[in-house]
């Protein structure tokens, strides 16, 4: 597949969510998922302390799940971002309290 085949922006409820097929699969920035469900203007820092919950609570196999790959970002640089597969983003967004969490599963 061609590199520009194989990225995809998609919107939920209004959010961009970065997507590109990698391994067979898509695999979707999580950070834009983060934002999509809970807003504000921190959802790196969200991400970074849910990731920190998770570890601590013995969900281990979800970070050994997340890859890191290139993306190109808001300001148009490509960099490396925290993406997962739709199995391990469902596993994610399930710790996330919002309202959004149920239509996003069904949009996924």
């Amino acid at each position: 597949m061609s590199p520009e085949k194989d990225k995809k922006l998609a919107l939920f409820e209004g959010k961009r969510i970065r997507k590109i097929f990698h391994a067979g699969e898509w695999w979707f920035s999580i950070i834009d998922v983060v934002e999509a469900l809970v807003g504000g203007d921190r959802p790196r820092k969200y991400w970074s302390d849910l990731k920190k919950k998770l570890a601590a609570e013995g969900y281990s196999e979800v970070s050994e799940k997340i890859g890191q790959l290139k993306m190109t970002a808001p300001d148009g640089k490509r960099r490396f971002t925290d993406c997962a597969g739709t199995e391990t983003l469902f596993r994610i967004i399930q710790s996330i309290p919002s309202p959004r969490v149920e239509p996003l599963k069904r949009w996924l």
